[in-house]
């Protein structure tokens, strides 16, 4: 049997029950692999419900940066004895698998391709944890402890890690690095050079970061000024108004010590959005964070948002659908759904984060863009990227940032001006007017807000050359966004043909560019960050007489985007779709391009 061999290169997918304090310990081990200065990128793969299901936690270790989902496993850690089987013939030829050996295997498990390692966790942890009520769940540590003899892991990395987690509460930091030395030592007396899979201190990571995605929004949102947060919890975005309270008790405080934000927990979705719109009515910055289902019911107040004009931001962290689909999957599915939520002629402005840093920074720019063009803004993340922790580099916060407020008239303002003012005048001629906040002027700059067609004045109209004249100036904005928004971001590898990519797909897209690069397919490259679409990427398209766009859902959303906002021949375009609730890999992308470029079928 030929055992892989690896050094700082390989994945690991530890199995366990939901509820059984394994996430703690797994983080653990993940969390070391970046002190140590290697990439790394976990993947917690965790059923709709609170204790009992299988789930599994895979970290990818990649020294040359790799961290998109890569498919298959080397080494498993199984504790899960409902999933034993399913992981056991999973493992990739070569690999090793980690069990308890408390209850032996039955006679199906003869495969003779791969290493066993049989370790007495449960008796291990009986024996030496003499707290009964935390056995189980320091059991968990141990196999951290054996994770580090096995793969040569600094195990100070770990020690120090479990003191700093614990700094105010001593004994529990004493006995979990107690349990982290039962295992190390354990292994250390069992399995010597077992294990070709190796740890090794790097410097690829210098003054990077590990944070999830929702964490880093709610940071973003902090640092963008947002003062109202009307939210209704639900799967996976909760944690991003949770985070968003948390930091604005830290960040957000006056002289005196108070806070002066306002996070407002709904009764539903619609009454969710219904706060935030009607606090950036007033003029407060003000947003939701919601999910497919949450988007679903949220339609009818983002059409009135667009067309009373109103900012609002909206974090939708997308997960699978249709209905309630699979809560706790990922999926980049929503495309669609967002970008012409609400009935009529609407558009809706969308960001797309690839990582945790952009999550911040768009988070915090969605607040200037919704305010800039008067308009709701969508961040769109998923699963992956907002309830996984990610490697990236440090946010950047700057204490004197100042905010693009749009178009906003004063008191004074409008004391001295010298034309005509109406709510939906567009006096400047790209589509988006001045507004007032209410209150502003004791006599001038009132206006009546409503969903009903009108006029420049606000005033109710069912004139259809009016109508139509709003309409029109709507479009006009649109435009207007598109100078505003972010830019694609575009790499000319001397490629005949170009893949196009978003949000998370871009770890496995650009991963799938070099291993077909070294296959001698060079592929340009366009990661899109924003919708609507600027000039640039209409330009790139028609560089190119054939596209693929890469992307999570079932039917191309973005290549349907695409062809119906630029009116590109739908032959030139070639979806890539990956649709199965886990991240997209490299080597599926790969065999996609090469299927097409050598005449097979998409």
């Amino acid at each position: 049997m030929n055992k892989l061999t690896s050094v700082n290169d390989f994945v690991v997918r530890f199995a366990n029950i939901n509820g059984s304090g394994s996430a703690s310990a797994n983080t653990l081990f993940a969390k070391a692999v970046f002190r140590l200065g290697v990439p790394v990128s976990p993947k917690n793969v965790f059923p709709s419900n609170i204790q009992g299901l299988p789930t599994w936690y895979e970290v990818r270790i990649n020294e040359a940066g790799h961290l998109g989902h890569r498919g298959g496993y080397d080494f498993v850690v199984a504790i899960n004895g409902q999933t034993l089987k399913k992981d056991y013939d999973g493992l990739r030829p070569g690999g090793y698998f980690l069990y308890d050996d408390t209850r032996a295997l039955p006679d199906t498990f003869d495969r003779d391709d791969i290493t066993m390692i049989p370790m007495p966790l449960t008796g291990l942890a009986n024996r030496e944890i003499k707290i009964p009520k935390i056995r189980s769940l320091l059991k968990n540590i141990i196999y951290v402890g054996a994770l580090a003899a096995l793969f040569d892991m600094d195990f100070s990395v770990l020690t120090d890690a479990i003191t700093k987690q614990f700094s105010k509460k001593p004994k529990l930091a004493e006995s979990n690095i107690h349990a982290l030395e039962v295992g190390y030592h354990y292994a250390l007396d069992h399995f010597a050079g077992v294990c070709a899979l190796k740890i090794s201190r790097s410097d690829t990571l210098t003054n990077q970061i590990f944070i999830d995605g929702n964490t880093a929004t709610a940071l973003g949102a902090v640092y963008g000024g947002a003062t109202v947060a009307g939210w209704y919890p639900i799967t996976p975005s909760t944690s991003v108004v949770e985070s968003f309270d948390r930091f604005s008790r830290q960040l957000r405080l006056d002289d005196a010590g108070k806070r002066r934000v306002a996070v407002i927990q709904a009764e539903d979705e619609l009454a969710a959005l219904g706060i935030a719109v009607g606090a950036g009515w007033n003029g407060a910055r003000s947003f939701t964070a919601t999910s497919g289902p949450g988007v679903s019911l949220m339609n009818e107040l983002l059409g009135l948002a667009y067309f009373t004009e109103i900012p609002v931001v909206l974090v939708n962290v997308q997960r699978t659908g249709p209905s309630t689909g699979m809560p706790t999957r990922t999926q980049q599915s929503d495309i669609l759904a967002c970008a012409y939520a609400s009935h009529g002629d609407t558009k809706h402005v969308l960001l797309f984060p690839k990582d945790p840093k952009e999550c911040f920074e768009m988070a915090a720019q969605s607040f200037d863009l919704a305010e800039a063009l008067q308009t709701p803004v969508m961040l769109l993340s998923d699963l992956d990227l907002g309830m996984n922790d990610h490697v990236c580099d440090p946010f950047e916060w700057d204490d004197n940032r100042t905010y693009n407020r749009g178009k906003v008239l004063s008191e004074s303002d409008l004391d001295t001006l010298d034309r005509d003012w109406g709510r939906y005048l567009d006096s400047d001629n790209d589509g988006v007017c001045y507004r007032t906040y209410p209150g502003t002027h004791p006599e001038k700059g009132a206006y009546f807000t409503r969903g009903s067609s009108h006029d420049e004045y606000a005033a109710y109209t069912e004139d259809n050359a009016v109508y139509k004249r709003g309409m029109e100036r709507l479009e006009r904005k649109w435009e207007t966004a598109k100078t505003m928004v972010p830019e694609p971001e575009i790499h000319m590898n001397d490629g005949d043909a170009a893949i196009i990519f978003y949000g998370t797909t871009t770890h496995a897209a650009e991963e799938a560019v070099e291993l077909l690069d070294i296959q001698g397919q060079k592929l340009n490259t366009m990661r899109i960050k924003s919708f609507p679409f600027t000039d640039a990427v209409a330009q790139f398209i028609d560089q190119h007489d054939r596209i693929f766009v890469a992307e999570q859902n079932r039917d191309g959303q973005m290549r349907a985007l695409i062809l119906n906002e630029l009116g590109v021949p739908p032959e030139k375009v070639v979806s890539i779709t990956h649709m199965d609730a886990t991240p997209p890999d490299a080597a599926s992308i790969c065999e996609a391009v090469i299927q097409v470029i050598q005449g097979g079928a998409a």
